[in-house]
């Protein structure tokens, strides 16, 4: 990883350090808090995620654009006064002391919103992947890749709630997937193979050392594990099932949130994560799939879109030329690419 090491070196700090202040938010949410559908947790957890990643990747490279998921606009509307002091506290308390001034100016710092191509190297944050997960205390994700030529050269995934040790293939999927671990870490670059590491502490990167991680080699469906997303507005539950009938798949669907869902299929836990299209005309966003694709790719599985084509990230925002996405451990693959034709998914 050579090639790639000062930007893994500054990614993986500035996912742990945000990791730290998610941590922390979600520790604050309280039943009540869920009773009364109150969304403000994650949206200080969410911005001051991206003010942390942001700062961090623009000092290291300041010539690199950031593609993210937020700006600063919501935070200055009249009457969002407490959500910016309340981050610039959880700011503080994680080692980031600044004004709310300088707070927006980080989070903005990941606001490109051009047409196209931000340029030949620019990087993709999603600071929470999986709101949702977040406030039911499950699973979510940190999502940083760094796109080069077009290519997913880099990436850090930060799984608070997924444990760290894999568990065994039979193990039931509610017990283990879904259940909050000590946190994972999940580094990859382009032709150097996918790795996990703890979220916790400042342990520094070493490929040599580290734990990699591999996708399963099951050939055989009725031995097969399927995930998808928990919530069906995110992907067809009924065409996942389906094709999971189609196909012979005897065990539940596990659903989680985020890119967590790339990272159990990356090392072996689940064989296949489907993202079905729900409506016409919905593109994915490049965020929220960049960093799950590089490591579930450099840790022997496939990911297409659901005709079989690679995921194209040289669109700006958007996976405009793509229409759903398949992520399998490859041996099953153009299988399930079958049965998704078979079902009638456009």
């Amino acid at each position: 990883m050579t090639d790639y090491a000062s930007e893994l070196r500054a990614g993986i700090a500035a996912v742990r350090q945000a990791a730290r202040l998610c941590q922390t938010v979600q520790r604050s949410i309280t039943a009540d808090a869920l009773e009364k559908k109150d969304k403000s947790p994650v949206t200080i957890a969410d911005f001051g995620s991206q003010a942390i990643i942001c700062k961090a990747i623009g000092e290291a490279f300041p010539d690199d654009p950031i593609v993210g998921e937020e700006d600063s606009a919501e935070l200055k509307e009249p009457g969002n006064e407490a959500f910016l002091t309340r981050i610039v506290a959880e700011l503080t308390a994680v080692g980031l002391s600044g004004s709310p001034e300088d707070a927006c100016r980080w989070i903005d710092r990941g606001g490109w919103n051009g047409e196209g191509m931000p340029g030949e190297r620019f990087w993709t944050l999603d600071p929470i992947d999986g709101t949702k997960g977040f406030l039911r205390g499950q699973q979510y994700a940190i999502s940083l890749a760094m796109i080069e030529n077009g290519q997913i050269a880099a990436a850090i995934v930060g799984c608070p709630n997924l444990p760290l040790e894999a568990t065994a293939r039979g193990a039931s999927a509610d017990d283990s997937i879904i259940a909050r671990g000590a946190g994972s870490l999940f580094v990859a670059a382009r032709g150097a193979g996918a790795f996990v590491l703890p979220i916790d502490g400042d342990s520094a990167f070493d490929p040599a050392s580290a734990t990699s991680v591999q996708v399963s080699t099951v050939a055989d469906f009725a031995a097969a594990r399927l995930c998808e997303s928990v919530e069906s507005g995110h992907s067809s539950h009924s065409h996942s099932a389906q094709i999971a009938a189609e196909l012979g798949i005897v065990h539940e669907p596990a659903r989680l949130d985020s890119q967590a869902k790339y990272a159990v299929v990356a090392r072996g836990e689940a064989d296949i994560y489907l993202r079905l299209p729900t409506r016409p005309g919905y593109r994915e966003k490049i965020w929220d799939h960049a960093g799950g694709v590089l490591v579930t790719e450099e840790a022997g599985g496939t990911v297409t879109d659901i005709t079989g084509k690679p995921l194209d990230f040289t669109h700006g925002r958007e996976l405009t030329e793509n229409r759903g996405v398949v992520v399998t451990n490859g041996p099953l693959h153009e299988r399930v690419l079958a049965a998704v034709r078979n079902a009638g998914i456009e």
